[in-house]
């Protein structure tokens, strides 16, 4: 249903039952799936792909170009998943010949005033609170949460169900499953709240605090300890995924409170 004080270009892709309040602005080469609502006052620019059941809230600006003095205009697309829900004044940019898309993955909560710069991937079920800023280039995973007035510093990666606290600068990567709070941002134990939400046992929760004992708690280096949770602990799922985070790391990971503040 498309209200008469908007305005829709007629070579947008529009579902039956998308929902338009007035004052909204959609532009050319934009794809909105079915039961989307879109707020009063939000604009839609070209190479935004929106999927069904979304919510965006007024101010919003999807798929605006890169705040990038390299962009040259490629074609490239903002890609936001199902049941996404975007707050009052979120603006989230398309992507740069780099990767040629931002992308939002399902289920995802972004609340007001945050920014989702150029070519960033976030994962499913993500929440960002108020004000939280990805420049560009970042790697988010699933289920992760930042708290409000957040800050990501371009190309850093954050893990699967990783949680980072309120007025944060990251500027190295956060592995997975991990607290991370302080300045300069440091481990301060597992998400052990937000695993045992999700579903994750006892059990599974004591694995992975132990492969961080060793990683963070006993003095090792990086390597030292790559090595040792390799030889010592009982390779899983959730093992392998935080040793492959680690070395695949380009910024490097954050280190533990007392090491970053010795």
């Amino acid at each position: 249903m498309n209200q008469p004080l908007a305005y829709v270009h007629p070579g947008a892709k529009i579902a039956k039952n998308v929902v338009i309040e007035p004052f909204t602005t959609i532009h050319n080469n934009v794809v909105i799936g079915e039961g989307t609502w879109i707020g009063s006052n939000v604009t839609i620019m070209e190479g935004a792909r929106i999927g069904k059941n979304c919510n965006i809230f007024p101010g919003a600006v999807i798929s605006a170009p890169p705040q990038d003095l390299k962009y040259q205009g490629e074609d490239t697309i903002a890609e936001i998943g199902d049941n996404v829900t975007i707050r009052e004044c979120v603006t989230i940019n398309k992507g740069t010949s780099d990767r040629m898309k931002t992308v939002i993955g399902d289920n995802c909560l972004i609340m007001a005033y945050c920014h989702i710069a150029h070519d960033c991937i976030v994962g499913a079920n993500c929440i960002f609170s108020n004000n939280s800023t990805l420049a560009g280039h970042i790697t988010v995973g699933d289920s992760v949460v930042l708290a409000g007035m957040t800050a990501v510093h371009q190309f850093c990666s954050i893990g699967n169900h990783a949680f980072v606290t309120g007025g944060s600068l990251v500027r190295k990567d956060v592995p997975p499953y991990v607290k991370a709070a302080r300045e300069p941002l440091s481990y301060v134990g597992i998400n052990s709240v937000g695993l045992r939400r999700r579903g994750f046992s006892t059990e599974k929760i004591r694995e992975v605090q132990d492969i961080y004992r060793i990683l963070y708690q006993r003095n090792y280096n990086n390597t030292q300890a790559v090595e040792i949770i390799e030889a010592e602990m009982e390779a899983t799922p959730e093992r392998d995924e935080i040793l492959q985070f680690i070395k695949d790391s380009q910024r490097g990971i954050m280190k533990g409170y007392f090491s970053a503040n010795s």
